[in-house]
């Protein structure tokens, strides 16, 4: 009983110890600029629309899923968001929840596909990732859509820099905070409602879930809703940084995405896996890329480290899978 206490501790304080151990080494390496809090608020608005993704795929990756589509969902957010905006004359709250609604709407698709055709999950969304992303191409004609400023009014300010401004007392911009509360609300969701719980059954053992009485088929469907809506969400913090619709950004964000989940100790065959996981997991990733841009390394450096880490990660998952049989 001591041991599975100490391991479920471990498997949670781990990927917190591995983030200290990180940020500690590139203070004591990087240029002194690294550890100021003008680069902590520049880390965590890097971190948000990785991370406001991968709040979603944390529930797909519990449920034995994956969602290969993300960063294709991504761009057709910022798309629709654009369109509504500038074309359709809606305003910025209208325009966010109809960039949220597609995405979330692609996310039931792929949903309803691996459970109408009984295909897994990677197959599906590796075509979806096609399906969306020319779709998102195909609604934009193939270029950016620029915004009028005038009618972005809040939106642009989601992620912009609050230092010397009058908001400064937020720390970090409000889209910032908007990932943090939402990360709070999916923790208490995957820990105590019945949809939370059911996923973590459905990833350990499916037939078993089945046997439980638990509606396996819907279960999935809402749960790639539920990716394709954070993923939608992640667009919107998209859409502020760039402030117009682009359908060929966030090309390879969905590895990303995976990447901050398993790094944080989600396991790619289901059933493990937790937001705080993640969260940290998604800012290790940045924190490598800051210390490494700061200390003037080239890109191929940070992937190798990260790539690294993924792998590291894995590993350490089989093990923990191994020692438990």
């Amino acid at each position: 009983m001591k041991a599975l206490n100490w391991r479920r501790w471990l498997n949670t304080l781990g990927p917190v110890l591995a983030l200290a151990g990180v940020y500690g080494l590139f203070v004591l390496i990087a240029p002194p600029s690294f550890a100021t809090v003008r680069n902590l608020e520049t880390i965590a608005r890097q971190t948000t629309i990785v991370g406001m993704a991968a709040l979603g795929m944390t529930v797909v990756i519990i449920a034995g899923g994956i969602d290969l589509s993300v960063g294709s969902v991504v761009a057709l957010s910022t798309v629709v968001i654009a369109l509504l905006l500038q074309d359709a004359g809606a305003g910025p709250l209208i325009s966010a929840a109809g960039g949220v609604a597609a995405a979330a709407f692609f996310g039931a698709l792929s949903g309803l596909l691996i459970t109408r055709l009984r295909v897994v999950p990677f197959i599906v969304t590796l075509g979806m990732m096609l399906v969306v992303r020319g779709t998102a191409k195909g609604l934009a004609r193939e270029q950016t859509i620029a915004v009028d400023p005038e009618r972005l009014v809040w939106l642009e300010g989601l992620l912009r820099s609050v230092a010397g401004r009058e908001q400064s007392w937020m720390l970090v911009p409000p889209g910032v905070w908007m990932w943090l509360i939402l990360a709070v609300v999916m923790a208490l969701f995957l820990r105590y409602t019945r949809l939370g719980r059911h996923s973590f059954a459905i990833g350990s053992n499916e037939q078993t879930a089945r046997l439980c009485g638990v509606a396996v088929e819907r279960v999935k469907v809402l749960v790639f809703m539920l990716g394709g809506a954070f993923a939608g969400l992640g667009g919107l913090m998209q859409f502020s940084r760039l402030t117009k619709g682009d359908p060929t950004v966030a090309v390879g964000l969905e590895l990303d995405v995976i990447a901050a989940v398993v790094i944080g100790g989600g396991s790619l065959s289901g059933g493990e896996g937790s937001i705080l996981g993640t969260i940290v997991g998604a800012l290790v990733m940045t924190v490598i890329a800051s210390g490494c841009t700061q200390m003037g390394l080239p890109n191929w450096v940070q992937e190798i480290i990260t790539g690294a880490i993924i792998v590291a990660a894995v590993a350490v998952d089989r093990l923990r899978h191994r020692h438990a049989l």
